[in-house]
């Protein structure tokens, strides 16, 4: 019996290309630690999986633009209607515990910062405190006074892990831009590396093998290559009708390959799925 989905979000975070001279977006890539339990180091966006916290009812009081029942009207083929407004809210929190990246409001509308030697001290207490358990992330927006705007990440994409797998997820992809006074300091823990690119630019590394993906991601980037600035890429998530990507692993030829819902065999190279290291 194959293991069930867990349901999951991550967040491509869109920015203006850093080289003034080229008119491009650039897409934040993550990597993973070559211990983690899934796709262990290879290159991914950040993200995570849902916590009850993020769809319990009293979440709704820290969040705008998006209400629960838009949320599962979004996403119909949640495994749970009322779990549906908790996708948005684990990208936001998922990013901020991971790189740091808050994409949150103050009372007055203005995007929050982390600029100052002492809001970076403080939003990195909040941090660990997370990471450690010792803080729940509605507790940080109360003491913060915070709002999560939900409506600046926008659904893109639906991937669900093949089945053979003994670590699947339901992922939920959303694209968003990135805060504008935010560095990235991805956590050290489970991500040991951060890089921006150009998704044309990452793809292109992937083809070398100088970094590793999986297909949800290569796929994905494929889809925001066509854009050329972060409102082109909003724009079109928008409008955008998102299936639902389940996979299937196959053995062809005498390798593995990785078959898309239409057909498509994915057969480059051996799907890059794998197995957790044993310690």
């Amino acid at each position: 019996m194959y293991a069930t989905p867990t349901d999951a979000a991550t967040v491509m975070l869109l920015r203006p290309c850093r080289n003034s001279a080229v008119k491009d977006i650039e897409v934040l890539m993550v990597l993973r630690h070559r211990r983690s339990r899934f796709v262990p180091g290879y290159h991914v966006y950040p993200g995570g999986i849902l916590d009850p916290e993020d769809f319990d009812p009293g979440i709704e009081r820290f969040c705008q633009g998006i209400g629960r029942k838009q949320a599962s009207e979004t996403l119909p083929d949640m495994s749970r209607p009322d779990k549906a407004l908790g996708a948005w809210v684990a990208g936001i929190r998922e990013t901020f515990e991971e790189v740091g990246m808050l994409i949150a409001l103050r009372r007055d509308g203005s995007s929050v910062t982390i600029q100052t030697e002492e809001e970076r001290k403080r939003f990195c207490d909040y941090r660990r405190a997370l990471n450690t358990g010792k803080m729940k992330f509605h507790q940080m927006l109360e003491k913060e006074d915070l709002i999560l705007p939900l409506d600046r990440l926008y659904y893109f994409s639906h991937w669900i892990t093949p089945e053979p797998l003994p670590l699947r997820y339901d992922v939920r992809f959303f694209v968003a831009e990135a805060p504008q006074e935010q560095a990235v300091i991805h956590d050290g823990v489970e991500l040991t590396e951060h890089i921006w690119l150009t998704p044309s630019g990452a793809l292109e590394e992937y083809e070398k093998g100088k970094i590793g993906m999986v297909l949800p991601q290569i796929m994905t980037l494929v889809d925001v290559s066509r854009f050329k600035t972060v409102e082109e890429a909003i724009a079109s998530a928008k409008i955008r009708r998102v299936p639902c990507n389940l996979t299937k692993i196959r053995r062809m030829n005498g390798k593995d390959v990785e078959v898309m819902p239409d057909g498509t065999v994915f057969g480059r190279r051996p799907p890059v799925y794998s197995w957790p290291v044993k310690e």
